[in-house]
């Protein structure tokens, strides 16, 4: 089953954004033997922020192996099995350990394909977790989906739901390319992370697929856009709620994948409402900000009514101290200040 905006979850139980990643992957290892976990503390401790919890018990330390911490070699061992028909899930511990084994992502696993013609797949996931909010300091609080979207030859998801994180989950295991999965440690439904009140969504039992490269639009409006991902779709979500109370109705678009990017639901939206925020945990230059007014401006410049507002992290290193931390993340004041600039309120 494929689910679209237009073809919601319909479920009565809810789960964790963590518990529907871990559904996922379990559900593909049902499927197909040939889809295995590996990673640093993917096993018995069941990934640090819950990523594969339980899936040791049900499958066994064949297909769910607990690597040294050495990320060249187990990035490029899950590259080789899947070179091979494998498919391997293997998780980076934090995407701000990506210098160490960048070789192996960008110069191989991005590549192969390209390079052999197109006659070698690389079917597989590589899954990190990404962002601040919690004082983990400036090597361990990045997003840099921007980076990897920069870089030809992956796709890159990032959802910021359960559904979606279940259904991307799915899609990008069954998917021929290599997929980079991206998800940040403040949606996961973690105890011990900052709660917001969409913390848990509704996850049908059965197995489906979320299209990669289909934005979906998760709260209509006419007065201004918001394009964002992730966790900030939350804090976008708890702004438009209460800009409603003083008339500004945000359309507040989720972007799910940045490869591909949804320029069309994007162009669309903003031809509706004129005005447009964008809103990003990664840094503010040469990204996914950028990308997006860049791609208005190529496409009709016209579109816009109002000078188009970026709310991202400035080009510093995440701080620790939790009050510098929150001056430089994407938080709900920043993300009001700019749609009540966008609105000329």
């Amino acid at each position: 089953m494929t689910l679209t905006e237009s073809t919601p979850p319909v479920a009565t139980r809810r789960l964790t954004t963590a518990k529907a990643m871990v559904e996922g992957i379990a559900q593909e290892m049902e499927r197909d033997p040939n889809v295995f976990v590996l990673g640093e503390d993917v096993g018995a401790y069941g990934g640090i922020f819950s990523s594969t919890t339980g899936l040791l018990d049900r499958f066994g330390p064949k297909r769910v192996m607990d690597t040294p911490i050495s990320e060249t070699a187990f990035i490029g061992t899950a590259i080789g099995a899947a070179v091979e028909g494998m498919r391997p899930v293997v998780e980076l511990m934090f995407v701000d350990f990506f210098g160490v084994c960048m070789d192996q992502i960008y110069n191989h696993m991005a590549k192969i394909h390209f390079e052999s013609g197109g006659n070698v797949k690389v079917p597989m996931v590589l899954t990190t977790a990404v962002g601040g909010g919690y004082s983990d300091g400036a090597q361990h609080s990045q997003c840099l989906w921007g980076t990897f979207a920069h870089l030809p030859g992956m796709k890159v998801v990032v959802p910021s739901t359960p559904a979606d994180a279940k259904g991307l989950m799915i899609s990008a295991i069954r998917d021929d390319n290599p997929v980079v999965y991206l998800f940040h440690k403040g949606v996961m439904g973690l105890p011990w992370m900052a709660k917001n009140r969409r913390s848990l969504g509704p996850v049908p039992e059965e197995a489906y697929e979320v299209p990669i490269g289909k934005a979906n639009i998760v709260r209509p409006g006419r007065d201004v856009t918001i394009v964002t991902l992730s966790l900030s779709v939350h804090h976008a979500l708890d702004v438009a709620d209460e800009l409603a109370g003083q008339g500004v109705d945000c359309e507040v678009i989720d972007l799910r994948s940045l490869v591909p990017l949804d320029t069309g639901t994007i162009l669309e939206s903003v031809g509706r409402t004129g005005r447009l925020v964008v809103v990003d945990e990664d840094y503010l230059s040469f990204g996914l900000s950028g990308e997006v007014i860049a791609t208005i401006a190529e496409h009709d410049p016209g579109l816009l009514r109002a000078p188009a507002r970026r709310v991202a992290v400035p080009d510093v290193p995440i701080p620790y101290a939790r009050s510098l931390e929150y001056a430089v993340l994407p938080t709900p004041d920043r993300i009001r200040g700019a749609v009540l600039e966008a609105v000329g309120a």
